[in-house]
């Protein structure tokens, strides 16, 4: 089994890297961090290139690592794993992933279901949150629009837990996602509190339709408000100006899945 113990080694520079999408979208990989969101990428049939271990994280879970596949497993100093962590203590755990392919032709079985779509939504907590959410609520999927953070951005990675590799993400302009929901009569669903909008109880549970979370500071574009079939809003009983978009999108997904 090799061994890697300087942070100037090639391969670890060369990984290292990959803390940024440029390099990432150029090398087609990312690193994940943490061994339970890599033993969700084994199982949920993520093409994992390399694991990488510390001495100490090797020696915790070896009876896993056993029963798992064989891939290739290098064994790390801590300093290393400094070099490779996004965070000022890494658990030492790391694997080299290849870029899922994402698909980009518009069908109706593309935008059937359940989904979530994100509108410049920047905080990487706030993504994560929702994608964990939108797994536990049954959703289809995540779709990532212009100016939202990097679904590979370690910090995302962190937050969503591996909630990614339970349901479908999307990297789409959510106008054309929109477009083709109306050109299929599947309903799609704004979230701002406007002189138009709606109380949320007042929509019935569906199988099929789009819910779009703007952005935390400004809310959704005007072109997508335009659109949709309809915008909703939360009633706020207490005295709270506005709620997290992370929790809003968490009621409304509950409140809208059938």
């Amino acid at each position: 089994m090799e061994k890697i113990v300087s942070p100037k080694n090639e391969r670890i520079k060369s990984w290292s890297k990959l803390k940024t999408k440029k390099n990432r979208d150029k090398m087609n990989l990312y690193i994940l961090e943490n061994w339970h969101l890599i033993k969700e990428a084994i199982n949920y049939k993520q093409n994992v290139k390399t694991i990488l271990f510390t001495e100490k994280q090797y020696d915790l879970h070896f009876k896993e690592i056993n029963n798992i596949e064989k891939y290739e497993i290098i064994i790390i100093s801590d300093e290393v794993s400094l070099k490779l962590g996004s965070t000022t203590t890494p658990q030492g755990a790391f694997a080299i992933v290849q870029l899922p392919h994402i698909d980009n032709d518009f069908t109706k079985d593309t935008v059937n279901g359940k989904w979530l779509l994100l509108d410049n939504v920047q905080d990487p907590g706030n993504i994560g949150t929702m994608i964990r959410t939108a797994d536990a609520a049954g959703m289809e999927g995540v779709v990532f629009g212009e100016g939202t953070s990097d679904i590979f951005n370690a910090k995302v990675l962190r937050s969503m837990q591996g909630s990614n590799f339970h349901v479908k993400i999307m990297k789409y302009d959510l106008n054309d996602w929109v477009d083709s929901c109306i050109n299929f009569g599947i309903p799609v669903y704004g979230s701002e509190l406007n002189p138009q909008a709606i109380d949320y109880n007042t929509v019935k549970p569906i199988n099929d339709f789009s819910l779009i979370m703007g952005n935390e500071g400004n809310g959704m574009q005007q072109s997508l408000l335009e659109k949709t079939t309809d915008n909703l809003y939360i009633p706020i009983k207490g005295h709270a100006e506005s709620l997290n978009v992370a929790i809003a999108a968490g009621i409304l997904m509950f409140s809208l899945c059938k």
